[in-house]
């Protein structure tokens, strides 16, 4: 394997001719035939983004999964949410979505789908890699058998919108009667297959940048504050009620206020906990590194939340275990198992959606209402002894509530530290919120200062 290949609870993403090839991909799409078939399963759902590398890599991976006499069921260029809402559909025996998410338009990824719509945990993750490390080979039945003939899915899409319309935490015809207006800014990701038909099913009248999914990006994709000046003119100009901004595989929203200031993407989740306990409070789940205005939104209605390892599959299985009503990570993603336990964007742009109409209040009224934090997000090498660093971590803020589920994570009353290896870039992730910038960059500076230490 190349050393340019990350390869982790979130998949296997690499910079495409680099550390993902073809032939990788094919050995990984094989495996994963491998143990769909050794399931009882015998089709798997294909997925992609908008990446012109994509259709290259479907091909590969249907070849892979032919190889091992897998049938593939092809749904195009949908939303990943789409792809996992496709598995449960067809009662397949698992799915892949070829998306490098939010990373830069030089990669690409593999996301891997179990048959209940959910990422792969780590246990069946590392089944995945040894095999494909291995000889991900046809069952020993000593006859080659052929795979089934591939079928097409033209009507994933179609299926999501009218889940995301019948949900019963929505008041659609509320919605209606607002007329917002939104901005919308799909980064020439798949998000422009689905958002603007879903915001206009919703009596939204969409003004759009960037909606043509050819992946050829023209920022930086990921959708943080400073990718979202485009958007924010887009508010202004037009008088929009808000701005929203997808990932390219459109399964984080950001949102932008009506005075074009983008909020950050925790507050995505904040708007989706708040409208759906409003209704029916119940347990909420999500990971170590989400924002403490989280907390604040669940603890208006009663809830505490429970926090776990970042990654989607982390929160999806806690959330089932827990039986959690909403949950999800602070980069935006919003899940709602009522409609399936995955992020979602299209889910999350309906949640704010009603949140608004139901209040009447104005995106910056709702986050005003509420305590402000400060999120610091800084990045480390990857190298030398992490456990090590930790301890020296834990020794430097000895007042602190450890917690080491994933990495390391310090708590304090009212703020956090949160140091752990990413899962989709070679680096350690140094993150810290607090009440003022100033309070969560000491912390960050302070983290900074043992790795210096610990590293010179």
């Amino acid at each position: 394997m190349s050393d340019t290949l990350i390869i982790s609870v979130s998949g296997v993403r690499g910079i495409v001719g680099e550390g993902l090839t073809p032939e990788l991909v094919g050995r990984f799409a094989a495996a994963m035939g491998s143990l769909v078939l050794q399931s009882g399963g015998t089709r798997v759902v294909l997925a992609r983004d908008s990446r012109t590398s994509g259709p290259m890599f479907a091909d590969a991976v249907t070849a892979g999964l032919g190889s091992v006499g897998c049938g593939v069921i092809d749904c195009g260029m949908i939303p990943t949410p789409t792809a996992q809402l496709a598995v449960v559909h067809h009662g397949a025996g698992g799915g892949i979505v070829i998306t490098a998410s939010h990373n830069p338009i030089e990669w690409n990824a593999l996301k891997f789908i179990g048959a209940d719509g959910i990422f792969l945990d780590g246990e069946t993750g590392a089944r995945l890699q040894a095999l494909a490390e291995g000889d991900p080979a046809p069952p020993a039945s000593g006859v080659e058998v052929p795979p089934p003939a591939p079928l097409e899915d033209a009507d994933a899409m179609a299926r999501h919108v009218e889940g995301v319309l019948r949900l019963s935490v929505l008041d659609v015809d509320r919605i209606r009667d607002r007329g917002f207006t939104v901005a919308l800014d799909c980064v020439r990701g798949v998000g422009g297959t689905i958002m603007p038909g879903l915001l206009e099913r919703l009596g939204c009248r969409v003004v759009g940048m960037e909606l043509e999914p050819d992946g050829l990006f023209t920022r930086p994709p990921e959708p943080v504050p400073e990718n979202l000046g485009g958007l924010s003119s887009l508010v202004r100009e037009n008088g929009a009620d808000l701005g929203m901004a997808t990932d390219p595989d459109s399964d984080r929203l950001a949102l932008v206020d009506e005075t074009g200031r983008p909020i950050g993407e925790d507050y995505t989740l904040a708007f989706g906990v708040r409208a759906v306990l409003s209704q029916t409070p119940g347990p909420v789940v999500v990971n170590l590194s989400t924002s403490l205005i989280v907390d604040d939104a669940a603890r208006e209605y009663g809830v505490d939340i429970a926090r776990v390892p970042v990654g989607e599959a982390n929160v999806a299985r806690a959330m089932l275990t827990r039986g959690a009503i909403v949950g999800g990570e602070g980069n935006g993603g919003v899940m709602l198992p009522e409609l399936h336990v995955g992020r979602d964007a299209p889910v999350a742009a309906a949640l704010a959606l009603h949140l608004l109409a139901v209040t009447g209040r104005t995106v910056s009224e709702v986050v005003n209402g509420a305590p402000c934090y400060t999120i610091v997000k800084a990045k480390a090498p990857k190298g030398g002894d992490l456990l090590a660093t930790y301890e020296a971590l834990e020794r430097r803020f000895g007042d602190a509530t450890v917690d080491r589920q994933d990495g390391l994570r310090l708590a304090w009353n009212g703020s956090w530290l949160h140091v752990r290896p990413s899962g989709t870039e070679p680096i350690v992730r140094v993150i810290a919120e607090a009440p003022t910038a100033a309070q969560a960059e000491e912390l960050v500076a302070g983290a900074r200062g043992v790795f210096d230490g610990s590293r010179g």
